[in-house]
């Protein structure tokens, strides 16, 4: 196996349901949302923890597909908004999807085949969803295809974490549309609009289906979240020390001479790089985890390495772990925030390079 690999806890990744149920009325349906290889983790990969969940939420049709290929045979959702050309793929996987285009639906209605869908509100997200004052007609035009039967009507809170007044905006705009939906169809099973941030903030918003994201995989989805919520960290990213070599005093590291030594150095050469999806904006601006101790990444990271400056490590040898993040030393959320982006982005983009080792 390759030395570089991420670790997934799946007992960490079952308690923090566990803590997510707590927070909901027995009644509630959760819906894990594993897109994007359940945000990086491949947890969408067991089939022994999804198949828990009577309905999983993903992303894209192909998402979907690949859960069926796995055995999955539940009900799987697609949030978002499909395209034309995907209608045949969905049909034979038996997914049901978001739908909220005029377009989509025109194509949609030349079908003879059994077709489940939510209809998605335009609340505030300014991304996709009917418009309220669309919806009657939408529906109309939904209804005159007996096979396509609306099972769910959903929105997407945009900020939940930061704006509570325009997220109670965005709420009563969506209660209203589910008072027009339900004087025209009969068939509704889901309401939901609650991702991580707004299962945390809005219990009221909850409705009878949440949609948790990060907060499953124990990280925070906006700040203040783990005062909130008990979650443990489900995953580590590891590699080893492969080369070992001491350079001199003025010695160049890596591409463009970004790092030159002021002394002479021991240098540790990490087999993980930007293709595996170590961030180039660590270079000469982040630290790993050796021996327990923090050790500055120096130099360019290469597309397939890195280099770091072990000289006050005693006993450093080939061989060595190497934490990118291990949830105590080091943390996602200050990895996020050295690469100034967000720690979905980081844990959502290592690549399929890296072997996940459950356990």
């Amino acid at each position: 196996m390759r030395p570089t690999v991420m670790e997934i806890n799946t007992n960490n990744f079952k308690y923090n349901i566990e803590q997510i149920r707590k927070k909901l009325k027995p009644e509630v349906t959760i819906m894990p949302i594993i897109k994007a290889n359940a945000y990086g983790t491949y947890i969408n990969t067991k089939l022994d923890i999804i198949n828990e969940f009577e309905i999983v939420g993903v992303a894209i049709t192909d998402e979907g597909a690949k859960l069926r290929e796995l055995g999955y045979q539940k009900e799987i959702f697609i949030l978002n908004q499909p395209a034309k050309s995907e209608i045949s793929k969905i049909i034979e996987n038996n997914l049901t999807f978001g739908l909220s285009s005029f377009e989509f639906l025109e194509e949609l209605m030349k079908e003879n085949n059994p077709i489940t869908v939510h209809l998605e509100i335009e609340t505030g997200m300014g991304r996709t969803g009917i418009l309220l004052e669309e919806l009657p007609h939408f529906i109309n035009k939904v209804q005159e295809n007996p096979n396509i039967k609306i099972e769910g009507i959903y929105t997407h809170l945009s900020s939940p974490d930061i704006d509570a007044k325009f997220t109670k905006e965005q709420l009563q705009i969506f209660e209203e549309a589910i008072k027009i939906v339900k004087t025209k169809v009969s068939t509704i099973k889901y309401i939901h609009c609650s991702a991580s941030n707004g299962i945390i903030n809005f219990p009221e918003a909850n409705f009878n289906l949440v949609r948790p994201g990060m907060i499953m995989y124990g990280y925070e989805s906006a700040e203040g979240v783990e005062e909130k919520i008990s979650l443990k960290p489900v995953v580590k990213l590891k590699s080893e020390i492969t080369l070992l070599k001491t350079l001199k005093e003025g010695a160049n590291v890596s591409y463009s001479r970004s790092f030159i030594t002021k002394k002479e150095s021991k240098i540790a050469t990490i087999p993980i790089g930007y293709a595996d999806g170590l961030r180039r904006n660590l270079s000469n601006n982040g630290f790993v985890v050796i021996h327990n101790q923090r050790v500055p990444i120096i130099g360019k990271v290469c597309m397939d390495s890195f280099m770091a400056d072990v000289t006050d490590l005693n006993d450093v040898k080939v061989g060595d772990e190497v934490w990118i993040w291990d949830n105590e030393h080091l943390t996602l959320d200050e990895l996020a925030h050295r690469c100034d982006t967000i720690n979905y982005e980081i844990i959502s983009t290592i690549s399929e390079r890296v072997p996940r080792v459950f356990n």
